[in-house]
């Protein structure tokens, strides 16, 4: 009986033995960081925090040493966010976890660096360890908002309402609070903004860009990827109207004489050489970006990161142009949010997330890294003046792009109806008629 017992383990214990073997030689060395943290870099084999640190002795009052561990927490970034990262950015965040450290009684934050999107990446990730190893799960994790929001939906991070009150502060631009929010719950504590802005070469056109006429007047294309699946700049250009993204049922809409005023705009500066036909090749802002840089257009439609993170010597930038009383564009970003799975370590978890939000930290990391500030104390604290004069009004007029599943809906009806008007094939009355029919009806969507 022990000797067939024994037959039908053996190969049990050999596969085991194998894949021991296997794991060994994959686990990444992390890189120390000052203060205790340290970084795993991209694409390397995970392990449990704790398996990486010893434990550290400690002397409870009266007694005799023990080896209880310091806490661990774990930090998820994409590579442009490594601490470990040889840029200015990297130093200041490196410096700020070295500080939490040493004010949280020696906490170790292990940080791993993952891809911001695809296979591998932040919240692909995120979903496979929640099913597979939830004990795994990061403490506090960077995501952008369309992927906060499947997160949030998902459940894969902890609503932070009565865990933390920190974005009730005033000390918020009121496009980080919406990119704070999903549903009505807080589920990040936003670090890192995006909105859309005007870039352009003062040498190369007749007037700065600041509003409607002088874009009339600019003598050079304003380029924007008019073939963009979510249609970011027409959208800003309807919300600055006043237009509505929603019905009262909370369904996709469009208020078709609004959008042919925004339309109108288009098929105005088509005429005057301003939004040429050509447009239609661009799908993305990086492609229009790197147009600009190569020269093939002077000025263009942009996010503010792809400005900030360069600021070529020969451009200036400016808002986006306001087509009524009150200025607006559309803002993306990044948040801290709170995956921790073990209950106990939740609150510090919390308190890194709050820590890595502070306005004197962000005014610093945001300047360094190219992004906008999500709260007004930060860019208050910018060292560069010409800086904070362009992007303080950028920052105000700015809100939350719309929800991943109204772009879904919203994006391509209006990419159709810019293209349409570009191309002479219809007015613009009669594509915001169409975009507007064409959310109405059911099949549509």
């Amino acid at each position: 009986m022990t000797s067939r017992l024994l037959k039908r383990l053996l190969p049990l214990f050999l596969l085991l033995l194998l894949v021991g073997c296997d794991l060994a030689q994959n686990i990444p060395l992390p890189v120390t960081l000052p203060g205790g943290a340290t970084s795993t870099p991209t694409g390397a084999v995970e392990t449990p925090a704790a398996a990486t640190r010893a434990p550290t002795p400690s002397t409870p009052a009266g007694g005799e040493p023990t080896n209880a561990p310091a806490q661990s927490l774990t930090l998820w970034v994409p590579p442009e966010f490594d601490p470990a990262g040889d840029t200015a950015a990297g130093q200041v965040l490196r410096q700020r976890l070295a500080q939490f450290s040493r004010e949280h009684g020696g906490t170790q934050v292990h940080v791993r660096v993952k891809a911001a999107s695809g296979p591998g990446g932040l919240l692909e990730s995120l979903t496979a360890t929640s099913a597979a190893a939830p004990a795994a799960l990061p403490s506090v994790i960077a995501l952008p908002r369309p992927d906060l929001e499947t997160a949030a939906l998902k459940g894969l991070v902890v609503p932070l309402d009565g865990l933390s009150t920190v974005i009730d502060q005033q000390d918020w631009y009121d496009y980080a609070r919406q990119l704070a929010m999903v549903q009505g719950a807080t589920f990040a504590l936003p670090f890192a903004g995006d909105a859309l802005l005007v870039a352009y070469r003062p040498a190369n056109v007749n007037a700065p860009p600041a509003e409607l006429e002088t874009i009339y007047r600019l003598g050079q294309p304003l380029a924007f990827p008019a073939g963009d699946p979510q249609a970011m700049f027409v959208l800003a250009l309807y919300q600055s109207l006043g237009g509505t993204v929603e019905d009262a049922q909370r369904r996709p809409a469009l208020q078709a004489e609004v959008l042919s005023q925004a339309l109108t705009v288009l098929a105005d500066g088509e005429q005057r050489g301003i939004f040429p036909n050509w447009l239609a090749q661009y799908e993305t802002s990086g492609q229009v970006w790197q147009a600009f840089l190569d020269r093939r257009v002077n000025a263009l439609v942009t996010w503010s990161s792809n400005y900030l993170s360069s600021l070529p010597p020969d451009t200036a930038a400016t808002a986006l142009p306001a087509l009524d009383d009150t200025p607006l564009t559309l803002a993306a970003g990044w948040g801290w949010a709170v995956a921790e799975p073990v209950e106990q370590r939740r609150k510090e978890s919390v308190e890194l997330a709050e820590y890595l939000a502070e306005g004197d930290f962000l005014a610093r990391w945001t300047e360094a890294a190219g992004y906008l500030p999500t709260r007004p104390s930060a860019l208050t604290a910018w060292t560069d003046q010409s800086l904070k004069t362009l992007l303080s009004p950028v920052a105000v007029s700015a809100q939350a792009r719309p929800s991943s599943d109204l772009l879904s809906s919203l994006g391509p009806v209006l990419e159709e109806a810019t293209l349409k008007v570009l191309k002479r094939e219809s007015d613009p009355t009669q594509a915001a008629q169409a975009a507007s029919e064409r959310l109405a009806v059911p099949e549509a969507r």
